[in-house]
């Protein structure tokens, strides 16, 4: 797959893209703790729980959850309840938005149909008001509300339906392989992957041929995507 010849839509991820995956990892952290503190436990080890999230990272794959739930509550059958209870807690406080993703939705919007396309909770809606992100947002591709969670393709599909684009007219901006890169790419739409976040600090050649584009920000992404635009106001 490469980049669309003639692009009618953008999706993108929130947490890497957008805004700051330490957010997610704070709530996890809080949910560790309060199931800990349950079990009669102290709160989890900080440098410890990095260090599995982080090899979770360079693998691009496997569920952080259980992997958590089995090394810190001792039962990987508790990662539906960790799930449960990070969900309480994850939001996105103001500050957290990246500087760079206002100036490239300015750019796409108009140009081509923009989404939010990312395992979020409902109330990421009020956090990208919050943040002057919601005016450049056309399609709303939130798993809370629409019921569809990556890497599923169903989540990708209700988004490109609502953008009035076929999956070789779009891409898919996200910073994993596996929730992003490896199921946008499988249904034919182009990807870019943003290596910050939940992506591995040194990615592998090996990781680095799987999306068609990987940039370090969202700077001069625009100037990337743009040229191929064939939406109403491609020509503006």
């Amino acid at each position: 797959m490469t980049l669309p010849r003639e692009l009618r839509a953008v999706f993108l991820d929130v947490g890497g893209p957008l805004y700051d995956d330490e957010n997610f990892l704070a709530a996890v952290l809080q949910a560790l703790d309060e199931l800990r503190a349950e079990q009669g436990r102290g709160p989890a080890d900080r440098t410890a729980v990095r260090r599995v999230y982080d090899a979770v990272r360079a693998r691009q794959g496997g569920s952080l959850r259980t992997a958590l739930a089995t090394e810190f509550l001792g039962d990987p059958g508790l990662r539906g309840e960790l799930h449960e209870r990070t969900r309480r807690h994850w939001v996105h406080p103001p500050g957290t938005l990246y500087p760079d993703a206002l100036p490239l939705l300015r750019a796409l919007h108009g140009r081509v149909a923009v989404g939010v396309l990312a395992n979020q909770e409902a109330a990421v809606v009020d956090a990208l008001t919050r943040d002057g992100v919601a005016p450049f947002v056309d399609v709303w591709g939130v798993s809370a509300l629409v019921g569809h969670e990556k890497p599923s393709p169903e989540l990708f599909t209700w988004c490109l339906q609502r953008a009035g684009a076929e999956p070789e007219q779009a891409v898919h901006v996200g910073n994993r392989l596996d929730t992003d890169v490896r199921p946008a790419a499988a249904l034919g739409l182009g990807t870019v992957w943003v290596l910050r976040g939940e992506a591995p600090d040194e990615p592998t050649s090996e990781q680095l041929a799987e999306p068609d584009l990987a940039v370090r920000d969202l700077t001069g992404l625009a100037d990337a995507l743009l040229p191929l635009a064939t939406g109403p106001g491609a020509r503006r």
